[in-house]
């Protein structure tokens, strides 16, 4: 090959090195996909004045409950009632064997009666020896031992009296009667039963109109109370919620703080609040949550408890910053008011908070923002009508 066809064949390869390269660089130099912004849910911060409601998990208790037992000693022949009925003040609920008392009383009235026929007869005596006395046909003496007699027979019959009393009220207390009007607890002891007299418990009943919630709270909080509630914690209303979420429709109000838990180092007070149940809703061992109204903050600051999150002991929230970007916020918090938490500190007004989608969620990510409004939101906690949406699907698949 001459040198003139060396030299073309030079240059044909350089110029194909070099749109190589070209091509290359190209590739090189074309832009990354950028990162998805993550879908939230977002709403702005409610700010208005806020009342606090207090709320503690109580527990229902009679307002007087009695362990009924006998006032006599013997075994149960009979049982007129079953264990959780209601009864009235009163109302005879057990029969102990009575024929000892029957046999008691009877020789007591016996008694009696043979004490004032002796009685009887010394009166008579008494007066004929008055009208002996004044023609001197008795001594001073013998009129006086007569009055002495008429007296210790007095005295006979006015004993015997009383123990036909005693007999009496023995013979009728083989009639075990309720002491009050309530509700008879389950641990009724059956006929057959021995009872001693003031040690068996038979049954108990416990009033149950008004009834008490019992909740506890510590020194601290009995303290904060008093100053809200301007040394009258006593007498503020309260409202209680059963087990099931329903509110109870009558109001209650707070009547005493026993210190007696405290004074036993277990360092809570225990607080009693009064509720009337005409209808005998409220059971003693019913478990539920009393709530009372304190103090108002004016222009509260509140966010969903659910758009808090806690790191290292601290709180934070994530809000919509600039750009449509994730950013982070410390906070203070207040007192919890239902679903939201009041905010003290580190938060203004229109502050956007993120409610939902911030697993994962880190400061100055790209953010898609769907706002939402507090009655939005409150549609969010709603708990789903599971059975609604089967009996939609089931249509739908029907038709």
């Amino acid at each position: 090959m001459s040198a003139k066809g060396r030299f073309k064949l030079f240059y044909a390869f350089v110029a194909m090195l070099a749109v190589t390269v070209f091509v290359s660089g190209c590739g090189a130099k074309k832009p990354q996909r950028g990162v998805a912004p993550s879908e939230v849910k977002a709403m702005t911060v409610v700010q208005k004045n806020t009342p606090v409601t207090f709320s503690y998990a109580s527990v229902i208790k009679s307002t007087n409950e009695v362990k009924v037992s006998s006032r006599v000693t013997g075994a149960v022949v009979a049982k007129y009632i079953h264990g959780g009925e209601s009864v009235a003040a009163g109302q005879p609920l057990y029969k102990i064997d009575d024929s000892a008392y029957v046999s008691a009383l009877n020789q007591a009235r016996a008694n009696l009666a043979q004490a004032q026929a002796q009685l009887s007869n010394a009166q008579q005596d008494l007066s004929r020896y008055s009208q002996l006395i004044g023609s001197g046909a008795i001594s001073d003496q013998a009129y006086t031992n007569q009055q002495h007699t008429v007296a210790a027979y007095r005295a006979a019959v006015e004993a015997n009296m009383a123990m036909v009393n005693k007999a009496q009220r023995d013979y009728d207390d083989t009639i075990v009667r309720a002491p009050v009007s309530g509700r008879l607890g389950v641990n009724d002891v059956a006929v057959g039963t021995y009872a001693t007299a003031g040690n068996t418990t038979l049954v108990t009943v416990g009033s149950i109109n008004p009834v008490y919630v019992q909740f506890n709270i510590s020194e601290d909080e009995y303290l904060k109370f008093n100053h809200i509630f301007n040394g009258n914690f006593i007498g503020t209303k309260a409202e209680l919620t059963l087990s099931d979420g329903t509110k109870y429709p009558v109001e209650g109000k707070i009547v005493e703080v026993d210190r007696q838990a405290l004074a036993n180092n277990m360092g809570t007070l225990t607080v009693k609040a009064v509720f009337a149940n005409p209808d005998g809703l409220l059971l003693p061992g019913m478990f539920g949550t009393i709530s009372f109204t304190g103090e108002t903050i004016k222009d509260a600051i509140l966010v969903p408890q659910m758009a808090v999150q806690q790191m290292l002991g601290k709180s934070y929230v994530m809000l919509v910053g600039a750009d449509n970007k994730a950013a982070s916020a410390m906070v203070e918090l207040g007192p919890k008011v239902g679903d939201y938490e009041v905010i003290s500190k580190g938060l203004k007004p229109g502050d956007k908070v993120i409610v939902e989608g911030v697993t994962n969620l880190r400061e100055g990510m790209p953010i898609k923002v769907q706002m939402i409004t507090p009655d939005e939101f409150a549609a969010i906690l709603a708990p789903k009508d599971d059975s609604k949406d089967g009996q939609k699907a089931q249509a739908e698949q029907k038709s």
